[in-house]
């Protein structure tokens, strides 16, 4: 049967649900870095875990959806220019899924660097660039408190992403079926 449909329903459930554990886990599973409004965020690594399964499209509503509905529940509105960049950041890292192919059940050394190339170059180009300027124009954040909150945004998201989001993964791929791997026994006779 042939799918016109965009998303599927599968994906529309798991945005649902990605975005609703992104909102958990921002909120209750981060740590204070000492620069102000920053935390080292366990969000993160679901959100690459979610886009490299469900893809770009997912990834990138699973990190807007979630980051919104977290700064306006815990802090009373969304503060926007982060917002866009976690929805960017599971965009590009979903974009990652189709080399990476992780339902063939294979997340070995290959997969590994390629996923871990794709979010570090994702998070520096929209912690280090897009938040923080956006900061700026948005909100007429001084550029040295922005690009400091965005450099240490950066770095965490990266090593945790690096750490977490890898071992998520490998464990993912290790529920998948290996393609190949069935194989008829033809020792069991009639």
């Amino acid at each position: 049967m042939k799918r016109n449909n965009l998303l599927s329903i599968q994906t529309i459930v798991a945005i649902g649900i990605g975005s609703a554990i992104f909102v958990i886990l921002g909120r209750f599973v981060s740590i204070p870095t000492g620069i102000p409004n920053t935390e080292i965020q366990s969000a993160y690594a679901f959100l690459a875990l979610m886009a490299v399964i469900f893809g770009p499209i997912a990834g990138g509503l699973i990190g807007l959806i979630g980051h919104a509905l977290k700064d306006a529940i815990f802090y009373g509105s969304p503060w926007w220019s982060w917002v866009l960049v976690s929805m960017i950041v599971g965009f590009l890292i979903g974009l990652v899924s189709k080399k990476v192919n992780i339902e063939s059940g294979i997340f070995g050394a290959k997969q590994i660097i390629s996923f871990n190339i794709v979010q570090a170059l994702a998070q520096a180009f929209g912690w280090f660039l897009i938040a923080p300027t956006l900061d700026i124009w948005i909100y007429a954040e001084p550029a040295n408190k922005v690009y400091t909150q965005g450099l240490v945004a950066g770095i965490s998201n990266i090593v945790t992403v690096g750490v977490i989001g890898t071992l998520l993964l490998i464990a993912y791929a290790k529920t998948r079926v290996q393609s190949g791997s069935l194989k008829k026994d033809d020792s069991i006779s009639k």
